[in-house]
């Protein structure tokens, strides 16, 4: 898997959000949700693909606070997350949309927005706390990305919750790789991970 990281992206037109598609998927995993989104672009936009990216957020002590969230149950609809995934697409070199099926914010949002009222700041936060980025090409997601579902279920293999009712992703070289995007310890391997700040700078 190569990461790619947030660069002054150039991409030309409107990719439209599928009608209804929040409702379609909202019983689905993170992860799956925009792995489904992404073959959509595959089936009705094939010249866009190139310019969509799939976004892991996590950290390395599993504990990601996004506000605007719909699981939120205050009234900042705050959820601490142990990993989170979204789907970006610029419109234009100046603009950005990000596609996130788990938020209240409008499907899609522009970044701008997105990062003000889901992420807020890090220097509020305790490290522990702080969000870091990977970023992977829609196409390579597509190719490569597995799952088994295994982290849905218990130790008595009982679902945690009813899996949707698709199979489950598996490539022909691997049947669950998903670790491998949630991984977040710079301690491992150089920039495993983009903290909030240098996001900011790169896409605003």
């Amino acid at each position: 898997m190569t990461d790619k990281y947030f660069t002054k992206l150039n991409l030309r037109c409107h990719l439209k959000a599928p009608e209804n598609y929040s409702k379609q998927l909202k019983a689905a995993l993170h992860e799956e949700n925009v792995y489904k989104l992404s073959q959509d672009v595959i089936g009705k936009h094939p010249n866009e693909i190139h310019n969509c990216y799939v976004v892991f957020i996590s950290n390395p002590s599993r504990t990601i606070p996004l506000w605007r969230q719909r699981a939120g149950k205050d009234e900042d609809k705050l959820v601490i997350w142990d990993y989170h995934v979204i789907f970006l697409y610029h419109p234009e070199p100046e603009k950005c949309l990000v596609y996130d099926l788990d938020s209240e914010l409008p499907f899609p949002t522009y970044v701008h927005k997105y990062i003000t009222e889901t992420f807020r700041t890090d220097h509020i936060l305790k490290p522990d706390y702080f969000r870091y980025f990977r970023v992977v090409a829609a196409t390579e997601f597509l190719k490569e990305f597995a799952s088994d579902r295994r982290h849905m279920k218990r130790s008595d293999g009982t679902w945690i919750k009813p899996p949707p009712n698709y199979s489950a992703i598996k490539t022909t070289a691997s049947d669950h790789n998903l670790e491998d995007y949630i991984q977040m310890d710079t301690s491992k391997r150089a920039r495993s991970g983009i903290k909030l700040d240098t996001v900011c700078a790169e896409v605003l």
